[in-house]
């Protein structure tokens, strides 16, 4: 097995470990965080109900172009702004098997910052 394809299973190992404990309901949903080498994509989902509430991601306009950790922060901001609009304040943070390092924590302090509590 080559190296790339190794990352990736052992990623899913850990997201799948982290899935069995993390469940979104409509009181505190689920903020599901993912990162591509390019960008980085979040959303807010109700698990009961089967449905994302809000999502971002830096591809969108205003976003793109700010450089990788600080179009995370731009989107966990955006991320916060839409949730609080839709009336959620708390989530639960889920990393999807990413280390909580780099542009992930960058995403995670942005939304803090709009004012998510998790």
């Amino acid at each position: 097995m080559d190296k790339q394809k190794l990352k990736t299973v052992r990623r899913t190992r850990r997201r799948m470990g982290l899935r069995k404990r993390i469940r979104g309901t409509p009181e505190k949903p689920r903020l599901a965080v993912y990162r591509s080498l390019r960008h980085i994509y979040a959303q807010v989902i109700d698990d009961m109900a089967g449905r994302t509430i809000v999502a971002a991601s830096s591809q969108e306009e205003g976003i793109a172009g700010q450089g990788k950790r600080n179009s995370a922060a731009a989107v966990g901001a955006k991320l916060a702004e839409r949730a609080k609009a839709a009336g959620i304040t708390q989530v639960c943070f889920d990393r999807a098997g990413f280390k909580f390092h780099g542009r992930i924590k960058s995403l995670a302090e942005g939304a803090r910052k709009g004012g998510l509590k998790f």
